[in-house]
């Protein structure tokens, strides 16, 4: 029998009668968290950059605006186009919910590039310091992914796939037909299961000392749990299945990461050598 939720409201609290919906919180708490991570691994003895205050402050507004720009960028290009260009004005609104993993990707990589060319670190090399930077990154963008995707759980938001399975959620009153929890799905391994993984191989390999091997990683790795979820996952309503055998455009768009998580984590241990 499946499992009857009552609807959450996406609403979690007003200030001053300004609503905080789950979807900003999910946000805040990831920077939030992120920021004390990342100043606590850059920290540490064994770490390959060091980055001082006024650089975590700098590094935090660059991925903040980096996520934000493309992750809705990424979904305006990627998802909506039509949509978008018929209304335009509705880029903006972002409580209205659209945002892309891979455009943040994407969004992140050149915040941090801009960032590393306009520092001083003792490695005057700005691909191995924005490479640095991102790996530590690829360690804790799973704690955002995973509040993310409870997020969008809450909103009822990138829902499942019908089935028949004891697994299927039904929203009272917005529908009877069970669905696979597929954002719970994408949360525990997109987000829990992928933090521990690499968690300890920063900490239990010397992977971190080749720049650029552990956001090879993640994006492998990151692709796999996606591609596998978008199994779960009813493919976006304006867009449908890409092929007649079920490729969807998140599982397209994973297959790029993979094949660039394979190039980067390659070229991280050329550039140890030749340097």
């Amino acid at each position: 029998m499946a499992i009857v939720i009552d609807p959450i409201s996406p609403i979690a609290f007003s200030v001053f009668g300004l609503p905080i919906r789950w979807y900003a919180l999910a946000y805040i708490t990831a920077f939030v968290v992120g920021f004390f991570l990342l100043k606590y691994l850059s920290r540490r003895d064994d770490s390959e950059i060091f980055l001082s205050k006024k650089q975590l402050d700098d590094i935090l507004t660059a991925f903040v605006l980096g996520v934000i720009i493309g992750g809705r960028l990424g979904y305006v290009l990627f998802y909506n186009l039509p949509f978008f260009l018929s209304h335009p004005l509705e880029i903006f609104a972002l409580w209205h919910g659209g945002m892309s993993f891979h455009g943040g990707f994407l969004g992140v990589i050149v915040a941090t590039m801009l960032f590393a060319r306009n520092q001083n670190f003792a490695d005057k090399s700005v691909y191995r310091n924005t490479m640095r930077i991102l790996d530590l990154m690829a360690v804790l963008c799973p704690i955002g992914l995973g509040l993310g995707r409870i997020a969008n759980f809450i909103n009822m938001e990138l829902i499942g796939r019908e089935t028949t399975s004891s697994l299927g959620i039904v929203f009272a009153g917005y529908s009877t037909i069970p669905r696979h929890a597929s954002p719970i799905y994408e949360a525990f391994m997109e987000g829990l299961i992928l933090f521990i993984i690499m968690w300890l191989l920063y900490n239990k390999t010397n992977l971190r000392k080749y720049a650029g091997a552990l956001s090879g990683c993640f994006c492998m790795l990151y692709a796999i749990f996606r591609i596998i979820c978008e199994q779960f996952r009813q493919p976006d309503a304006q867009i449908g299945f890409l092929t007649s055998w079920g490729l969807t455009m998140g599982q397209l768009l994973s297959i790029c990461v993979f094949i660039i998580g394979i190039i980067v984590f390659s070229c991280s241990f050329i550039k140890k050598k030749v340097q």
